[in-house]
């Protein structure tokens, strides 16, 4: 659920007070997010297709089909891991939006109208149950 205006506002006004009172603090809490999250999980993955070239490899030369075949699905596995880790990692200059997904993509304004609509009949059906 995206932040409303001033909870928007209360955490600019959070994160400046943080950046006045302790700076190296503050920078190095600013790689800790989702970027390095994606990074991490993508070179992750690639340590995986590398497993699994192994297990292609060794069931191979052991002649155990079946240890192939588990390598391959570990490589595709990593592999479509690695893909989407890479797509969804935002690039260095991009500002992550409040509900997580970046700032300039329309989907997120419609989810929000729809989430709203859902939280306006929910309101609603308790404010007749009450009653």
């Amino acid at each position: 659920m995206p932040l409303s205006e001033h909870e928007q506002r209360m955490l600019e006004q959070m994160e400046r007070a943080l950046y006045a009172e302790d700076p190296k603090f503050a920078t190095a809490l600013e790689g800790s997010g989702l970027r390095t999250y994606t990074r991490r999980r993508v070179y992750q993955a690639v340590a995986g297709f590398l497993v699994g070239i192994a297990l292609l490899m060794a069931g191979m030369v052991a002649q155990q089909i079946w240890i192939s075949v588990v390598g391959f699905l570990v490589m595709l596995g990593c592999a479509v891991l690695a893909v989407t880790g890479w797509r969804k990692a935002p690039k260095p200059g991009e500002q992550q939006a409040a509900g997580g997904a970046p700032a300039d993509r329309r989907p997120s304004r419609q989810r929000r109208s729809m989430m709203n609509r859902i939280e306006q009949r929910w309101q609603r059906r308790r404010d007749e149950q009450g009653q």
